[in-house]
């Protein structure tokens, strides 16, 4: 173990710390202390908030993967994240976020009714933003990632859902989604990790912080192939992303591409254009998709997605 640390002080209340680094950031009526602490069997970063009116601490529910080098500076960046920079990593694995007021956080610490923060990882220089696609189910969303992915596999990473349904034929655990337990999703939902989720045709399906955090650690833009209603929660969130919502030629179209997959009952199907009417109801909500792309024929959707994503730049027409 290290030196023993000296106290530190914060408006006359006095945290006593061992084998750790503190920062202290005010923002407004409360302080964050942010701080190393090592015992017999972990190594973590401990996060306490300052009171400032009562003069009390609260010990929040940490959500994210923690830095983990033992030495950091800390500074503010807004009234909504703090800056933290470890010392004795390379560059690009120094800079996180802890996440105070962000609307992810907001959403959280309302979930759950008691403070909340959030760990967030860096990523240095100008990165490209997340894509967001949503469509209704057989609109072509897989083939379309597929492509662009073939096209482009150093720049794209796609983010695999998690989903409490059973494998389709020739779906790989882990490469097409992750498939889990309701119980478990559940759980981990309750906890925090996940970005989004929606019950979609009696299923939980959703993106965990993990997978996105994932693609982004390996220095790739982000995909997620999401619904309406994980789009509306990220949208919510603080992920930066461009949202995009392919649709179909017609309604009569979608429903021949859904019974050519033979994949469905005939019940399924019926769920599914139900569904799929909602979503393109949905679709046309003000300020949540920022591009509509008609996937009428494949290559000139293809085309146009590169264009949105800003891998190109000029529109096709089929």
């Amino acid at each position: 173990m290290g030196e023993e640390a000296p106290e530190f002080r914060v408006e006359s209340i006095t945290l006593e710390s061992k084998d750790c680094q503190q920062n202290a950031i005010d923002i407004g009526d409360k302080t964050y202390v942010i701080g190393r602490i090592d015992d017999d069997s972990k190594s973590t970063f401990g996060i306490k908030i300052l009171d400032k009116l009562t003069q009390t601490w609260v010990e929040p529910t940490v959500l994210g993967a923690q830095p983990p080098s033992k030495l950091h500076s800390a500074s503010l960046v807004n009234d909504e994240k703090i800056l933290v920079v470890e010392k004795g990593v390379s560059l690009n694995d120094s800079i996180w976020f802890l996440e105070i007021d962000t609307p992810f956080v907001k959403q959280q610490r309302k979930i759950k009714g008691s403070e909340v923060v959030s760990w967030s990882k860096g990523v240095l220089g100008v990165a490209q933003k997340p894509v967001v696609i949503s469509g209704p189910s057989g609109v072509g969303k897989g083939t379309l990632i597929a492509k662009l992915m073939k096209e482009y596999p150093l720049k794209f990473g796609f983010s695999v859902s998690h989903t409490t349904r059973s494998p389709r034929v020739k779906e790989i655990d882990g490469v097409h989604y992750h498939f889990t337990g309701r119980s478990k999703m559940e759980q981990d939902i309750s906890e925090g990790e996940f970005l989004e989720f929606a019950h979609v045709h009696g299923n939980l399906y959703g993106t965990s912080i993990e997978a996105v955090e994932s693609v982004t650690d390996k220095g790739k833009r982000c995909i997620l192939d999401i619904d309406v209603q994980g789009a509306r929660s990220v949208r919510a969130s603080s992920l930066e992303a461009i949202f995009i919502f392919v649709c179909p030629p017609s309604f009569e179209e979608l429903e021949k591409r859904l019974r050519a997959r033979g994949t469905e009952t005939e019940e399924q199907i019926q769920k599914r254009l139900k569904n799929a009417r909602a979503e393109l109801d949905q679709s046309n909500s003000p300020g949540l998709f920022d591009h509509i792309l008609v996937n009428d024929d494949l290559e000139a959707c293809h085309d146009n997605l590169k264009v949105v994503t800003q891998l190109t730049g000029y529109i096709s027409f089929p």
